[in-house]
């Protein structure tokens, strides 16, 4: 009988996606006769006609038809830390980024207020024109000195930094490379530069060598860049190794550090702390403000020229409004914590790792989950994961679901974010809850297939 179960299982999971596709194909054949027929294809001022719109409707008609809720653009009535609520009830939460529980601080929150009486709140103006404020340059010469480097820059918006600067950095002559799960960011500013682009298979970096191998000869300048810690399923990249193969194919190496730092290393320090390397040998070194630095924003680090060239050619920079002195004041702080206070990483890495443990052994698939403060629980297909999330919700854990194409077709997951605040008994319950729950819905969707 057991030998039989995975069989059974997966002929039940494609007997499910079968009949999820025929409810797919019975949605779309009946906007395309009835609310698509209204409209003349020709009309390209109707919004409605753009790519995809009409996949929106046919999952927003599939959540109907099952009772699920959009499980995004809950509204959060207060601080989402370890805790939350959304339509008034207490949850537990495992969807914030404040890593290290920084956010709300009071430390932090007195030097917003601070900034606020002394700045106001926007610098009202472009950092060329009329935006500088002492506080921007406090806290790139903090995050210069953390990385050990001779310069950085800070940005309003994480996704343009990524964005705006690999679009500045390469030309058509180029080449830039990318690990395949990198960020959306990442792979924008590849096509804003122009360059010719290359993805290598997610952490195969015998691919990355062999492909430089083949190609760097054929470009100018090469780019690769990876991410200090996926966000999607919580691992990261062999640093050292990266060094090596960049150095021996004389390419630059961008680090994406937005959800490493507070996370890796014995302090927290990052990628280059987790793997015990001189950050110097990294050429550029990204990041964002607005996890476990609670503000908003991005930053770059790296050396003087590096820095001086995007300060002065950039446009996510130039002409972009300097970033409030009340957001710079409240990273620059909670960097200072971070430097100060290292049981908070401490904390944290003992969640991350006691989290996938627990889920490892309740029988949960955790993927290619590292122990870190991001773990995934794998359950393969959209719908029993949508409808996952809201259960968990209804018994007070807030979990987001995770589909393609976010994510490769059957592998769509929750994702459980640790902060350095949850409890142990904490986690037990959410990998508690978890199971029940998913153990239920793979329940009804057995009793649904012999139904159908």
């Amino acid at each position: 009988m057991n030998k039989k179960s995975p069989h059974l299982a997966n002929e039940t999971r494609e007997r499910l996606l079968r009949r999820v596709e025929a409810i797919q194909d019975a949605a779309s054949v009946e906007s395309s006769t009835g609310f698509a027929a209204q409209h003349n294809s020709s009309d390209s001022t109707d919004f409605s006609t753009l790519p995809g719109y009409e996949d929106l409707r046919v999952y927003r008609a599939l959540g109907q038809k099952y009772g699920l809720e959009n499980p995004y653009f809950r509204t959060h009535e207060g601080r989402a830390g370890a805790h939350t609520n959304i339509a008034g009830q207490s949850l537990l939460n495992f969807s914030s980024y404040d890593y290290l529980g920084l956010n709300g601080h009071p430390e932090i929150i007195a030097a917003a207020k601070e900034a606020v009486d002394r700045y106001g709140i926007s610098a009202s103006a472009s950092r060329h024109v009329a935006g500088e404020r002492p506080i921007h340059l406090a806290l790139e010469r903090a995050l210069a000195e953390h990385y050990g480097v001779a310069e950085s820059l800070v940005f309003v918006s994480g996704y343009a930094t990524n964005l705006g600067v690999i679009g500045q950095l390469l030309g058509p002559k180029d080449l830039v490379i990318c690990d395949s799960l990198s960020h959306n960011s990442i792979v924008m500013g590849g096509v804003l530069s122009g360059a010719a682009r290359r993805s290598f298979p997610h952490n195969d970096l015998d691919s990355l060598d062999h492909m430089l191998a083949s190609a760097r000869g054929h470009f100018q300048r090469a780019l690769i860049v990876v991410e200090g810690l996926y966000s999607m399923d919580g691992d990261y990249p062999d640093l050292p190794r990266l060094i090596e193969i960049k150095n021996r194919h004389n390419a630059w190496l961008m680090v994406d550090e937005a959800h490493a730092l507070g996370v890796l290393g014995q302090r927290g320090y990052g990628t280059a702390e987790h793997f015990g390397v001189d950050p110097r040998q990294v050429d550029i070194w990204m990041g964002t403000l607005s996890k476990t630095l609670a503000g908003c924003g991005g930053y770059i680090a790296g050396s003087h020229e590096l820095v001086e060239y995007l300060k002065l050619t950039a446009g996510v920079f130039v002409y972009s409004v300097a970033m409030p002195p009340v957001i710079a004041a409240s990273a620059l702080k909670a960097l200072e914590i971070l430097h100060r206070e290292p049981e908070r990483a401490a904390k944290l890495r003992h969640n991350g790792t006691v989290f996938r443990s627990w889920a490892t052994e309740s029988g949960l698939d955790t993927g290619n989950g590292a122990g870190t403060a991001i773990c995934p629980v794998i359950v393969a297909d959209s719908l029993p994961t949508v409808m996952l999330s809201q259960r968990l919700l209804e018994r007070g854990i807030n979990v987001q679901p995770v589909m393609h194409p976010a994510v490769p077709a059957k592998a769509a997951r929750l994702r459980f974010f640790l902060t350095a605040t949850h409890t142990d008994a904490e986690i037990a319950t959410a990998i508690r809850t978890t199971v029940e729950e998913l153990q239920n819905i793979r329940g009804k969707m057995r009793t649904l297939t012999a139904q159908a």
